[in-house]
């Protein structure tokens, strides 16, 4: 059985958002319960060279839209991060997910070997779309969920690992 490029990127993509989506919401009720402040956790880190919950989000979407898009040839929509609420995060989530489903499943399957340029840490990286997604790609983008998930939990959200893995 073959598993097709796109299988394994957009549906992949959009059930992660969706999670980070719904651990957003845990966040957001967890504050507003204690009557704290919801930019705080927006704002909050795991430790002071990481980025914010609000650059987790981001980088998290960033990382399935250009994802997406190397892997079809298409150019992803441009987000400014500035995105300072819950509010804000959960919309950027929203366009994300909406740019994802809006990419032809032709424009992926069949170009696995379509040239993917990365440019990394001052260096670029040609690779094959399906190494590009399988190895860098993918890995990034659960980076990110996981680290969201990860400053949350820190902050005394009562989430769990159903919470970040969904219901099947």
């Amino acid at each position: 059985m073959t598993i097709s490029m796109y299988d394994v990127s957009v549906p992949v993509f959009t059930r992660g958002l969706a999670q980070l989506s719904h651990v957003l919401d845990r966040g957001l009720a967890h504050v507003k319960a204690a009557d704290a402040d919801p930019a705080t956790l927006v704002q909050a880190r795991l430790a002071p060279d990481m980025l914010t919950l609000a650059g987790q989000v981001q980088r998290a979407s960033d990382a399935s839209k250009l994802g997406v898009a190397r892997i079809a040839g298409v150019s992803a929509p441009p987000f400014a991060d500035t995105e300072a609420s819950f509010e804000e995060l959960q919309a950027r989530i929203a366009r994300t997910v909406e740019f994802l489903n809006s990419v032809d499943r032709a424009a992926i399957d069949g170009h696995e070997d379509r040239s993917v340029l990365l440019k990394v840490g001052g260096h670029e990286l040609n690779l094959e779309a399906q190494r590009y997604l399988l190895q860098f790609a993918l890995p990034n983008f659960f980076f990110h969920v996981t680290t969201a998930y990860d400053v949350l939990r820190n902050a005394g959200v009562p989430i769990g690992k159903l919470d970040y893995l969904g219901r099947f």
